[in-house]
């Protein structure tokens, strides 16, 4: 064997692998390479897509947290309010009520004075028809008559 023969015959089959791996697997390793990268920029992308609106979700609840809140505060002011106006409302009514049965009392008091001044006036004129009765049976006399209207005034 000749050495340049052999070391020919390694160059050309040296040469016929570097062809066959530049045509037949270079090309395919490459892409899928590529495609790894490209599938690694896109998850990238996506992470920094994800971070973004993330954040943006994050201020928008937020937001809604700040308007809930605020609805909530006007919501218990609101209560507050109602609760007042209630409590008013209660003691206008009791108020009322007060005065409705003052009223009522005050006129029980007056029908009970006026109960009383007719029952007096019944008394006073039962006792004027017996006095009268009483001056008529006894002779009418001066000392007598201011005794019995003194007798009669004793017992009113």
């Amino acid at each position: 064997m000749n050495i340049n023969l052999t070391l020919f015959a390694q160059a050309l089959a040296f040469a016929g692998l570097i062809w066959i791996i530049a045509t037949k697997i270079w090309p395919p390793l490459l892409k899928a390479i590529e495609e790894r990268q490209q599938k690694i920029a896109e998850g990238l992308a996506a992470a920094d897509n994800s971070q973004a609106l993330l954040q943006q979700a994050e201020e928008k609840v937020n937001e809604e947290l700040k308007l809930a809140r605020g609805k909530a505060n006007e919501i218990i002011e609101q209560a507050h309010q109602r609760a007042n106006q209630i409590i008013d409302q209660a003691k206008n009514e009791a108020v009322a009520e007060a005065h409705r049965q003052k009223a009522l009392a005050e006129a029980e008091i007056a029908a009970a004075a006026n109960r009383a001044k007719e029952d007096l006036r019944k008394q006073v004129s039962a006792l004027a028809v017996s006095g009268a009765e009483k001056l008529l049976k006894r002779e009418i006399d001066a000392n007598a008559h201011k005794a019995l209207i003194d007798d009669l005034a004793a017992q009113l």
